[in-house]
């Protein structure tokens, strides 16, 4: 089992830049592909970006891909979540969920464990 705390959201300007940053608590944290999902009020949570258990592998949305940049350090039992060029549309509660399936699962059905969430805002 493993548990996650979210932390580096904040209100920023379109076109800027935001470090999301998901801490696991466990010692088998490596043994987890780790995903980041986002949810808009009235919308359904969706996929953003995962990544392997080593690092070597990612998966990203297309609304994301060439903005958001996935990250993980084993050694600090954390995943990064690089959000460039933020948008408005942006906007949402951004959860990281550890899986012990495939890291190019975009499902969240295929995560067992989940963050609280941080909440990203990006005016215009």
């Amino acid at each position: 089992q493993v548990q996650l705390v979210e932390s580096g959201g904040g209100l920023v300007q379109a076109g800027g830049s935001l470090r999301l940053s998901c801490a696991a608590s466990g010692r088998t944290f490596s043994s987890y592909a780790m995903g980041w999902f986002r949810q808009a009020p009235g919308k359904e949570r969706e996929f953003v970006a995962a990544i392997s258990r080593g690092g070597g592998s990612t998966n990203y949305a297309e609304s994301v891909k060439g903005r958001f940049t996935i990250s993980r350090d084993n050694a600090k039992n954390t995943v990064y979540l690089l959000l460039n060029g933020l948008k408005p549309e942006d906007t949402a509660l951004y959860y990281c969920a550890a899986t012990t399936g495939p890291y190019y699962s975009r499902g969240d059905y295929s995560y067992a464990y989940w963050g609280q969430g941080t909440q990203v805002t990006v005016s215009s």
